[in-house]
């Protein structure tokens, strides 16, 4: 089986349990990945993984059809309808993934609290709530929602026990997959919006939800043993050399950078003031690095949404996106190789300034007046030139990891902030060794 991710606009992963590079390679169907073969789906022999989710597909469009007409026609004094959309839809979502008829399952007790989660299958609880019943929120009087939310619910009950280790919640519009995440400190899980699946007909979407959370994913003798914590495992190890790569990219795209600066004609001024030392070389790395991390905090900002400014005119916005954000400029540098011009430079810097002042509403942007942004963070920098060449050589070696053949793009929306500390701790100790007059510049570990 072979299939191209379709943007996956209906899943969205959080915290980083599963990464979206390991959700492409899922989808995408390889090899390399333990189980992804038929036979460990249980199909009959010689019965492809395309026909199953085609199948189940067809069976769940017409009823996801019938489900929303009843929910259109609820009384307004219907506060949960959980019955109906355990019977009418999350029942027969689950049926297509391989899980037969539910259990409905008694309440856990860990000292003295009460887990009252509604299904499970072997070791993984199962909690269905009502399609008015929100995920997120306390609902007073709902089972499964009355002390917390459904979510916080099995989450803590995955927390608190060694006896399950995945879960699943849904409320019919959204299915949340959840693992044991105790040593984190915040909310990891991936969600799969099924009402802009099934309304959008995101059948990309569904087949990626079919793969993931398929019942043969979480047989095991023990819950450690699953095949989706093989996937997790995997793609943790898989993250760590990522990172690693990550490294050598912001290395590459710091060299980039100082390279450019030195010999782009018009920087004379700054070539001077580093040959008679006005300049030390060290407060030039210094000023590369948090050129660096402001393009690595671009990166993060705009993969979580969290840039722009929610409330601004949508022309704003769409300027933004279109223009000058981070986003256009990493596919640029997938596209070219960069010219002699400095228009791109010129372009961020306008974002530069913006985010180290009182910002730019023509753009969307927000002041964030930290000391990263402000202009005696990089003084030579932001009065210099730089060609587009040496900008995008920069962007590239920041955008993507090369293991093998295989390049992949970074997934900045889940790097945290312990991955970015790594990084800039590895930097320090690095030295910049340059020569002004030929105009060259590389690191070296001191």
């Amino acid at each position: 089986m072979s299939r191209k991710p379709d943007g996956m606009g209906t899943i969205r992963t959080e915290g980083g349990l599963l990464s979206r590079a390991l959700l492409e390679r899922v989808a995408a169907g390889d090899k390399t990945l333990a189980g992804m073969a038929p036979e460990a789906y249980h199909l009959a022999p010689n019965e492809k993984l395309g026909e199953a989710i085609t199948r189940s597909w067809n069976r769940l469009v017409g009823a996801w059809e019938a489900f929303s007409e009843i929910v259109t026609n609820l009384p307004a004094d219907e506060k949960t309808a959980t019955t109906i959309t355990r019977q009418r839809w999350s029942l027969l979502l689950f049926q297509e993934l391989g899980y037969g008829q539910l259990q409905t399952a008694k309440a856990v007790e860990i000292g003295d609290k009460s887990y009252p989660v509604s299904h499970g299958w072997d070791h993984v609880p199962i909690h269905l709530v009502g399609v008015k019943v929100d995920l997120d929120k306390r609902t007073p009087g709902v089972a499964g929602a009355a002390t917390m939310s459904p979510h916080s619910l099995v989450q803590e009950l995955l927390n608190r026990t060694d006896d399950h280790l995945w879960a699943m919640v849904t409320n019919g519009l959204r299915l949340r997959l959840l693992r044991d995440n105790v040593a984190l400190t915040r909310q990891a899980y991936v969600e799969f919006d099924l009402e802009a699946m099934f309304t959008g007909q995101a059948y990309a979407d569904f087949a990626l939800l079919w793969l993931v959370c398929h019942q043969s994913r979480f047989e095991a003798d023990i819950p450690a043993k699953c095949l989706l914590e093989q996937w997790t495992i995997e793609a943790d190890e898989r993250g760590t050399r990522a990172l690693d790569q990550l490294r050598v990219g912001v290395e590459a795209a710091i060299t980039a950078l100082g390279e450019g600066f030195l010999a782009q004609p018009a920087n004379i001024a700054l070539r001077q003031r580093l040959e008679d030392g006005t300049l030390d070389k060290q407060d030039y790395y210094r000023q590369l690095l948090r050129t660096v991390y402001r393009l690595l905090f671009l990166f993060v900002a705009e993969g979580r949404d969290l840039l722009i400014d929610p409330a601004a005119d949508p022309t704003a916005k769409q300027r933004y996106r279109s223009y000058y954000s981070l986003t256009r400029l990493r596919a640029l540098a997938d596209a070219r190789r960069g010219t002699a011009h400095g228009d791109q430079w010129a372009a961020l810097q306008l974002v530069m300034r913006a985010l180290g002042e009182s910002g730019e509403p023509a753009l969307a942007l927000p002041g964030l007046g930290s000391f990263l942004w402000k202009p005696h963070a990089t003084p030579e920098l932001d009065s210099a030139q730089l060609d587009n060449r040496h900008l995008l050589t920069a962007i590239r070696s920041l955008s993507t990891t090369t293991e093998g053949r295989v390049t992949r793009s970074v997934d900045y929306r889940n790097l945290g902030a312990e991955e970015l500390g790594s990084i800039y701790e590895s930097l320090l100790e690095l030295h910049p060794i340059l020569d002004v007059a030929a105009r060259t510049f590389r690191l070296e570990t001191a």
